[in-house]
């Protein structure tokens, strides 16, 4: 028996919400593939950010991931303004204070070099006096532009965001715009 339940991932392209309608015209989701009309995503992603998007009409597991005592994982690529030091990594890891409270630990990491990804349209603007480097950002929780405020807390501005994972559903090789519905037999398969 097949299941009644859809399940899709997509990369939502910067400038873009994580809705389905705009009453500013602005582009939404709809504009990227025909879900059906009982899917919706799971969590968001701000306009100004990149990447995997999950999309489901299975309410319980929409449940379980929007719920934030469940802490389930989601990975970003954070192109920040400067180059973090030890330090200023370990700060973001044992959580900084933000709005008035302290966010979970979580895994930050310096890469060595820049990511594989596709080119951001339009471009980040570059400054030929501050370098720029990129993160890697393990959270657990997920607050309305949480990597953003954090790493301006400790002195680094975002200034391109790309979530490439959430549990163990990766934003692999989709290119802006790109849906792909997938197949999930247990649970397992997201977490």
């Amino acid at each position: 028996m097949r299941s009644p339940f859809k399940y899709f991932i997509a990369y939502k392209p910067y400038g873009m919400l994580t809705q389905f309608t705009d009453s500013e015209g602005r582009k939404t989701l709809s504009d990227l593939y025909p879900f059906p009309p009982d899917v919706y995503a799971v969590g968001r992603l701000d306009m100004d950010s990149e990447g995997l998007i999950f999309l489901t009409n299975d309410k319980k597991l929409n449940f379980y991931l929007l719920n934030p005592q469940n802490e389930h994982p989601r990975e970003y690529l954070a192109q920040v303004e400067g180059i973090p030091g030890k330090s200023d990594l370990e700060k973001l890891e044992k959580g900084v204070i933000i709005e008035n409270r302290k966010t979970l630990p979580a895994k930050a990491t310096l890469l060595n070099e820049d990511p594989h990804l596709p080119e951001r349209i339009p471009p980040i603007r570059e400054r030929k006096n501050i370098p720029v480097s990129w993160i890697r950002l393990n959270l657990i929780e997920g607050k309305n532009r949480q990597v953003r405020k954090m790493t301006a807390h400790i002195g680094f501005p975002t200034l391109r965001l790309v979530r490439v994972a959430i549990g163990k559903l990766k934003l692999g090789s989709l290119k802006p715009g790109e849906v792909k519905e997938i197949r999930i037999i247990s649970y397992k398969d997201v977490f």
